[in-house]
C-alpha cells in the first residue's frame, strides 16, 4: 500500500446505505453544523441528523476521530470527543447532549500543567550523556575487578567441596554487596527524597539518574512478592507498615515519598514511581497509601495522591495527581471514580511475623547456599572444561586469533541454547503440570508458606517470555498454550489467535472460548489476593471475542460470547454479562461490535480461502521461527566470543579486561539487534496498511515484533537511547528526554525537539481488529509530555507543547491542539479544576507543594 496518509484509512461511508434511509435534516443550529462537518469528513453532500453513525452510516472510530478533531477546531462548537460520540452516535443525540449539558461544578484532577518547555543546551545534554557514560564504565570496572578477584580466589581451591565453600564465600559476600551498594549510594548521594522539580539533563538529575540506575540493576526486584523485598524498600527510605504484600516488579525510585500502611496490597505491574518527568523537568511528590488498601493490576498513582485506610484501586485504574480517596471507599477507572465493586475476593488467613520472617530467612538461605554456589561455582567448573582456558594466566593477546578460542565459543553457545531450547521447553510442559496437583482452585491459603512457594513457581516457570516469543503471532502458539495447560476448546485456527505478549498467574485455570483473538499485553487474573492469604480460581474468555494490547482480565468479568474488548480497557466485574457488544475505556461503555467497513476481510476466515492464506502464513511463521532461533543464537554466540576473549586476554591486560567485555557486550546487543530490524525491513522505512491478517505486510509486522527490545531499558534516561531510536528509524528531534517509552512501528513514528517520554508510555503505531490490520504515522510536536504508562494508538497527532495524562489513551486518529492538556481513557480534553483536593492526607507530607524547588531545582529535597 502506497499511501502514506491517514485519509487511505477513512474512506467515506457507503452512500447507498445513507440513500436508502430517508433524510432527515437539521432542526437546530448544532444540528446543522455538526451535520456539515460530518459530511465534509466523509465527503457527501449531507447526512442524515438520525443516521446511526457506525450502523446506518457506516463509520468506524477513525473517521469519527477526524470529525472530532474538526469540531474542536471550530471556535464557536463545543469540544467533542469519542466518548461522546459513542455515547450519542447519531448527529441529533450528539447535538441535543450539548444543548442540554449544563455547566455544573465538579471536581476533577489537577490537569497537567502545559507551560512552554525550556529547552536544555545541547552541550549540557552532551555533557550529561557523557558523565553517565563515564558512570557506566566506572561500573564496569568495579565489577571487573570483584568478579577476577573472586575467580581467582574459588578457582585456587581444592577438590568440590573446598571449591563449593569457596563459592559460598564469594558468593554470599558479592550478593549482599548488589544488594547494599544502591542503598549506600542513595544516602550518600541523594540522602532523602523531598517534594521538588529540577531540569533533565543536568548534575541534579545525574545524581537522580545514576541512583535509580542502581537501584533498577539491583538483584532484589527477583524478591518481589516476599518479605525481604519490603525490607529492602525500607532500607531505601520507604515508610511501610507490617504485613504488606508488593507483586509489582515496577521499584519506587523517590522512596522516601512512599508510605504504606500495614496490611496494603499492590497487585503486578503498579505504577508508584513517586516522581514524574514534565514538560523537561523532573517532578518528585509524595504516594501515600493508609491500612489495608488494595491496589489492582496494571495502575498508575501518579505524585501527590493518596488512599485513606480500607479503600481500593480496581484493576486498569490511575490516580491522577491531586486525587485523593476517602477511607474505606473503593475507586477505579482513569482518572479513577467511585465504584461499589469490591475488588478484594479471598478470605484472609493466618499470616503472621512469625511465618513472614521464616519465609524471608529460608529464601536467604536457598539463595546463599545453593543458588548462588551453583551459579559461581557452575562458571569455574564451565570455564575449566575447555582447553583453551586452562592455563589462562600464560596467554596473551595473540591467543584470541586462535581457531580454538572460536571453536570454544561456537560449542558453548550451541550447548547452551539448545540445551535451554529442549531441555527448557521439556520441563515447562511437566514440572508445573506435577507442582500443578498440590494447589486446589478456589480454596484460600495463607500466604508466604509450601503452597505459596510451589504457587509462584508455576508462575514463573510458566511465563517465561522466550518460548512464547517463540510461537506467539503463529499457529504454533495455540499448542503451546494448550501444552502449558490452557484450556482453549475447539480451537478455530487463524494464524493469529494470540500475540507474543500474554501472562496468567497459572494456566490451568485460564480458559479461552473457540473463535477468540488476542492481541498481545494480555494478563490474565485468576489469582486473588489479600494481605494474608491467596486463591486461584478459573478465569473465562467466552467464545468468539476479541482482545486488543494491555488488557488486565480478571476471573469472574462480566463479558460473554462475541464482544470486543479494546485496547486498555477495563473489564468490567459488575453488571449484566456482555454479550454481542464492544467495551472501550477505563471504566468501560459500550461501543458496537464492530462496522460493516471494518467486515471488508471476512470473506477470508473460512472455507478454502482460509486454508490457502492460512498455509501460507504458516509457511511464512516457520521461516520467521527459525530465522530467529538463528539470531538468537548468533548473539549468544557473540556474547560467549566476547567472555571467552576477556578470559583469554586476562593475563596481558588484567582485570580491565573483563570490564571492557561487559560494556562491549552491552554496545554489541544494541547494534546487533539495530542491524536485524534493518535487515528486515530491507533499510526502508514501513508504509501505512490496510490489509488483513492473511496479507504478507502483516506478516513482515509480526517478523517486526519478534526482534528483541529488551535492551532497551538500560539505556532509559540517557542520550544513547536516542541515538538507538535514530538508527532504528525513528525521525527523532534533539533532547529527547526516553524515561522507558516503547515504540512499535519506529519508521512511522516522528518525535520533535525536547519531547518528554515517561515510564511505561507507549505510541503504538498498529492495531488489529479480528481479521483486519491497519497502521499509520503518529507524530509529537516539539515538547509534548507522554504521562507514566499511557499509550497513544495510530494516526495521532499532538501539537506542539501538548500534554497526555498518565495512564490515558489516546485513541487512533485524534487530534491534540497545541499546548492543550489530554487525559483519561479514552482521552479528552481535561477542564481546569474549579477546587484542587489537597494532595496529602499524612502530616508529614503535607505542604508538598509549597516545598517544591524553583527553576534552577536546588531548593529542597537533593543536596545540590
Amino acid at each position: 500500500m502506497e499511501e502514506n496518509s491517514v485519509e487511505v484509512l477513512t474512506p467515506g461511508p457507503d452512500e447507498s446505505a445513507i440513500t436508502k434511509r430517508r433524510y432527515t435534516g437539521p432542526k437546530t443550529g448544532i444540528e446543522r453544523e455538526f451535520a456539515d462537518v460530518l459530511a465534509d469528513v466523509v465527503c457527501i453532500e449531507q447526512v442524515p441528523v438520525d443516521g446511526h453513525f457506525f450502523d446506518d452510516l457506516g463509520a468506524n472510530s477513525l473517521v469519527m476521530a477526524q470529525f472530532c478533531a474538526r469540531v474542536r477546531k471550530r471556535g464557536d462548537l463545543p469540544s467533542v470527543s469519542m466518548k461522546d460520540i459513542y455515547r450519542n452516535p447519531t448527529i441529533r443525540s450528539l447535538a441535543t447532549a450539548f444543548e442540554d449539558a449544563a455547566p455544573t461544578p465538579v471536581e476533577t484532577p489537577v490537569p497537567l500543567p502545559t507551560e512552554a518547555v525550556a529547552p536544555a543546551s545541547t552541550l549540557r545534554y552532551a555533557l550529561c550523556g557523557t558523565l553517565q557514560l563515564l558512570i557506566f564504565v566506572g561500573y564496569c570496572c568495579l565489577s571487573g575487578i570483584v568478579v577476577a578477584r573472586g575467580y581467582e580466589w574459588v578457582s585456587a581451591g581444592s577438590g568440590l567441596t573446598d571449591i563449593y565453600l569457596r563459592s559460598v564465600v564469594f558468593g554470599g559476600i558479592g550478593f549482599v554487596g548488589l544488594c547494599t551498594f544502591p542503598i549506600v549510594a542513595k544516602w550518600i548521594l541523594i540522602g532523602r527524597w523531598k517534594p521538588r522539580d529540577f531540569p533533565v539533563w543536568g548534575l541534579t538529575y545525574l545524581r537522580f539518574w545514576t541512583v535509580k540506575a542502581l537501584v533498577h540493576a539491583n538483584p532484589m526486584i527477583f524478591f518481589v512478592g516476599n518479605p525481604l523485598y519490603v525490607l529492602y524498600l525500607r532500607a531505601l527510605g520507604a515508610r511501610i507498615g507490617k504485613g504488606v504484600t508488593i507483586l509489582s516488579r515496577t521499584i519506587p525510585v523517590c522512596t522516601d515519598l512512599l508510605t504504606i500502611g500495614a496490611g496494603t496490597v499492590i497487585r503486578k505491574e503498579a505504577f508508584l514511581l513517586c516522581y514524574r518527568a514534565h514538560a523537561g523537568r523532573i517532578q518528585t511528590g509524595p504516594v501515600t497509601l493508609g491500612r489495608d488498601v488494595f491496589i489492582g493490576e496494571k495502575t498508575v498513582l501518579d505524585i501527590d495522591t493518596s488512599m485513606g485506610d480500607g479503600s481500593q484501586l480496581g484493576h486498569a485504574s490511575s490516580l491522577h495527581s491531586g486525587q485523593v480517596v476517602p477511607d474505606g471507599q473503593r475507586w477505579h477507572g482513569s482518572p479513577a471514580q467511585r465504584t461499589e465493586v469490591d475488588y478484594v475476593r479471598v478470605v484472609p488467613a493466618r499470616c503472621g511475623t512469625l511465618r513472614r520472617a521464616g519465609y524471608g530467612l529460608v529464601t536467604v538461605l536457598q539463595v546463599l547456599l545453593l543458588y548462588v554456589p551453583l551459579t559461581v561455582g557452575g562458571l569455574y567448573m564451565l570455564l575449566a572444561v575447555f582447553p583453551a582456558l586452562v592455563n589462562v594466566p600464560g596467554l596473551d593477546a595473540m591467543g584470541i586469533t586462535t581457531p580454538q578460542l572460536f571453536t570454544d565459543a561456537l560449542v558453548l553457545s550451541a550447548a547452551l541454547f539448545l540445551g535451554f531450547g529442549i531441555v527448557g521447553l521439556a520441563v515447562l510442559l511437566t514440572v508445573p503440570r506435577l507442582l500443578n496437583l498440590l494447589i486446589k482452585p478456589d480454596k484460600a491459603y495463607p500466604l508466604y508458606g509450601f503452597h505459596y512457594s510451589v504457587h509462584r513457581a508455576i508462575a514463573r516457570m510458566t511465563n517465561i517470555k522466550f518460548f512464547k516469543w517463540l510461537f506467539g503471532d503463529s499457529s504454533y502458539i495455540v499448542h503451546y498454550l494448550r501444552g502449558l495447560g490452557y484450556d482453549l476448546s475447539q480451537v478455530e485456527q487463524t494464524g493469529s489467535n494470540f500475540g507474543t505478549e500474554v501472562q496468567h498467574e497459572t494456566p490451568y485455570l485460564s480458559r479461552v472460548g473457540s473463535g477468540t483473538m488476542i492481541a498481545d499485553g494480555l494478563s490474565i487474573i485468576n489469582a486473588d489476593f489479600s494481605s494474608t492469604s491467596f486463591r486461584v480460581s478459573e478465569a473465562s474468555i467466552g467464545p468468539r471475542n476479541f482482545l486488543g494490547n494491555n488488557i488486565a482480565y480478571p476471573s469472574r468479568a462480566r463479558t460473554g460470547d462475541n464482544c470486543l474488548l479494546a485496547t486498555k480497557v477495563m473489564v468490567p466485574l459488575d453488571g449484566e454479562v456482555r454479550e454481542g457488544v464492544g467495551l472501550l475505556g477505563s471504566p468501560c461503555f459500550e461501543i458496537p461490535r464492530s462496522v460493516e467497513r471494518d467486515s471488508r476481510f471476512d470473506h477470508l476466515r473460512g472455507g478454502d480461502t482460509l486454508r490457502d492464506h492460512l498455509a501460507a502464513k504458516n509457511r511464512y511463521n516457520i521461516r520467521t521461527m527459525g530465522a530467529f532461533l538463528f539470531v538468537r543464537w548468533l548473539h549468544l554466540f557473540g556474547l560467549t566470543l566476547l567472555g571467552l576473549a576477556a578470559v583469554e586476554l586476562y593475563g596481558a591486560l588484567g582485570q580491565v579486561m573483563i570490564a571492557v567485555s561487559l560494556a562491549l557486550a552491552l554496545v554489541f546487543t544494541a547494534l546487533y539487534y539495530v542491524l536485524v530490524e534493518r535487515v528486515i525491513t530491507a533499510f526502508r522505512a514501513l508504509r501505512p496498511q490496510l490489509c488483513s491478517i492473511y496479507d504478507p505486510n502483516f506478516w513482515l509486522h509480526e517478523r517486526l515484533w519478534k526482534v528483541p527490545v529488551e535492551y532497551f531499558n538500560v539505556f532509559n534516561g540517557t542520550p544513547f537511547k536516542n541515538m538507538i531510536w535514530r538508527l532504528l528509524g525513528v525521525r527523532l528531534g534533539s533532547r529527547v528526554f526516553d524515561d522507558g517509552c516503547m515504540l512499535t512501528e519506529r519508521t512511522l513514528i516522528a518525535i520533535a525537539d525536547d519531547c518528554t517520554l515517561n515510564a511505561g508510555s507507549k505510541i503504538q503505531c498498529h492495531s488489529q481488529e479480528d481479521g483486519t490490520f491497519k497502521s499509520d504515522h503518529t507524530t509529537l510536536g516539539s515538547g509534548c509530555t507522554l504521562g507514566v504508562g499511557a499509550h497513544v494508538h495510530y494516526g495521532v497527532t499532538m501539537g506542539d507543547g501538548a500534554v497526555l495524562a498518565p495512564d490515558s489513551f489516546l485513541m487512533k486518529g485524534e487530534e491534540i491542539p497545541p499546548h492543550a492538556s489530554w487525559g483519561g481513557n479514552p482521552a479528552s480534553e481535561m477542564q481546569p479544576a474549579l477546587s484542587h483536593p489537597a494532595a496529602p492526607v499524612r502530616e508529614q507530607h503535607c505542604g508538598a507543594r509549597e516545598q517544591r524547588g524553583g527553576s534552577d531545582g536546588n531548593a529542597h529535597g537533593l543536596r545540590p
